[in-house]
C-alpha cells in the first residue's frame, strides 16, 4: 500500500456556499427576499414615530400656564364669618368657600360684589378695587399677598 492509495472512511462533504457579507451562511441571517433582506434597509425607531404625531406648537419649550384661583365675594364672606375674625385661604378652605385645585388651596381674589357692615382682617389674598376699598371702609386691615 502506497501514499497515493489511501482512502477515508467517510466521504468528504461538500462545502456550503456561504452568502456574502456576513458570517451565518447562504443568507448571512437575513431569511429569503422582502424588504428585511436587502441592503441599505433601516426601519425607524417606534420613538420617532410617536414623537412626530405630537402637534407641533410655537414658542420656545414649555408656556408656563398662569396658577388658578378661586373667586369669593364679599356677600359671603358677611355670612360666614364673625366680626373681628382673621380671613386667609386656609380659613376660606374650612369654611368650604374655597375648594382645594390639583390637591394645594389655591390664590383667593376677593371681589366686591354685595355689602358688608363687619370688619375684618384679611391676609393673602387678592382684592378687585372695589372689594378693598369696601373693607377697609367697613374697619377692616389687609395684609396684601407678596405675588
Amino acid at each position: 500500500m502506497q501514499l497515493h492509495e489511501l482512502k477515508p472512511d467517510n466521504k468528504m462533504k461538500k462545502k456550503k456556499r456561504v452568502g456574502r457579507g456576513g458570517k451565518r451562511g447562504t443568507y448571512s441571517g437575513r431569511g429569503i427576499k422582502g424588504q428585511k433582506a436587502r441592503a441599505g434597509r433601516r426601519i425607524r425607531p417606534a420613538l420617532r414615530d410617536i414623537l412626530k404625531k405630537f402637534p407641533k406648537k410655537r414658542g420656545y419649550r414649555v408656556k408656563v400656564k398662569p396658577r388658578s384661583s378661586a373667586v369669593v365675594n364679599l356677600e359671603l364672606l358677611e355670612k360666614k364669618f364673625e366680626i373681628n375674625s382673621e380671613i386667609s385661604p386656609r380659613t376660606l378652605f374650612e369654611a368650604g368657600l374655597v375648594r382645594k385645585i390639583s390637591g394645594k388651596i389655591p390664590q383667593v381674589k376677593i371681589l366686591g360684589r354685595g355689602k358688608i357692615t363687619k370688619s375684618f382682617a384679611v391676609k393673602d389674598c387678592f382684592f378687585s378695587k372695589s372689594a378693598e376699598d369696601a373693607i377697609k371702609k367697613a374697619g377692616g386691615r389687609i395684609w396684601k399677598n407678596s405675588g
